[in-house]
């Protein structure tokens, strides 16, 4: 494959993020738009290179057959339904997280894909920013030893304003622990290398939102929260998130400590201006502290708000595709990410420990 033509289904803040890295790529062009929302399409109209066709169906999309991949970046709970006519293309899918809205739905998707011929990829933006996947990359070596705790903290803005304010509510997202957080349970099961056996979390909708009124509903979304994780193999890992922190130097903090030492590395915010963070690490017994300035290029971080992820995830699909291998994040990886997030939500509403084995 020379070029590899792609179909955007949701041109909104995600699907543009997309278009601009697609257009950081040499061999990989987008051809197709497919929204209804007519802001969405004109705003992403005004970053592609090149003119192309527009659906306001992805079912007339597919028969138009003019796409080898396809990117969903539309509202969570459309995912369903949309991967199940996809899925009838054979086509290279990319999905946007979270993969579905819950664990059952997952499961529906996850058992019709079986046998797909072509790559399932879901998007986990968070395992390709380079700060946190050099700190993957140490731990994975053995730089610090067996790892033993891992934590995370993001301390960031509210939730953005959507097309028709869909993510106001935990009916459409599968609630802030599945939307916004299985990336961080994904950076999770993927630094342990091991599955997860419980959840425990406490959070609540403490600041965001609380004024706000749809059609005489209010926002149910989680603002804020502690989750801790136990592992297989006995990693204990903790998320610290705020969504009424849109003021800090760093957006995400990740720290692992293992038998032999302590790494750490830190995303900077979007409104820090910053290109670069610090990785490091700190052995057991010795004075001296490594550290690394990680930096990120200046064209591939201003192609999205995802510290540069977005495009090295789609040189990873655009890799996968060329060696006809699968793809570094599984629907699998999607489902289990989800399933944590939901047993987090639902440790939250039944203030109890939740164990995996009650949803998988």
């Amino acid at each position: 494959m020379s070029e590899l033509k792609y179909a955007i289904i949701g041109s909104g803040t995600m699907g543009q993020e997309h278009i601009k890295n697609i257009n950081l790529i040499d061999n990989a062009e987008v051809v197709a738009i497919c929204d209804r929302h007519e802001k969405s399409i004109d705003l992403s109209k005004k970053l592609l290179k090149n003119k192309v066709n527009i659906f306001d169906s992805h079912i007339d999309l597919i028969e138009a057959e003019i796409a080898d991949a396809y990117v969903v970046a539309t509202p969570n709970f459309t995912h369903i339904e949309i991967l199940k006519d996809l899925l009838k293309t054979k086509a290279h899918l990319l999905v946007e997280k979270p993969f579905c809205t819950s664990v059952d739905d997952c499961l529906e998707i996850k058992k019709l894909a079986k046998d797909y011929p072509s790559v399932i990829w879901t998007a986990m933006e968070y395992r390709y920013m380079p700060p946190v996947a050099k700190l993957i990359n140490e731990v994975s070596k053995g730089t610090i030893g067996s790892l033993k705790m891992l934590s995370i903290r993001e301390h960031r803005f509210p939730f953005l304003v959507k097309v028709n304010d869909w993510n106001r509510f935990s009916k459409n997202t599968g609630g802030t622990m599945v939307e916004k957080c299985c990336h961080f349970f994904d950076l999770m099961r993927l630094i342990s290398k091991s599955e997860a056996l419980s959840v425990f979390a406490s959070g609540n909708q403490a600041v965001n939102h609380l004024e706000e009124n749809y059609h005489g509903k209010k926002p149910d979304i989680i603002d804020n929260a502690f989750v801790v994780v136990d592992f297989q193999n006995g990693v204990r890992a903790s998320l610290d998130l705020c969504m009424f922190a849109e003021n800090s130097n760093f957006q995400e903090e990740i720290c692992g400590v293992g038998d032999k030492g302590k790494i750490e590395t830190f995303v900077p915010s979007d409104a820090s201006g910053k290109n670069s963070s610090e990785l490091i690490i700190g052995l057991r017994g010795k004075e001296k502290i490594y550290s690394e300035t990680v930096v990120v290029d200046e064209d591939i971080l201003d192609a999205g708000s995802h510290h540069g992820s977005t495009f090295y995830e789609h040189k990873g699909f655009i890799k996968a595709i060329q060696n006809n291998t699968e793809a570094e994040v599984t629907l699998d990886d999607g489902l289990k990410a989800v399933a944590i997030g939901q047993a987090a939500e639902l440790s939250i509403k039944e203030k109890r420990v939740v164990k995996l084995s009650e949803l998988l």
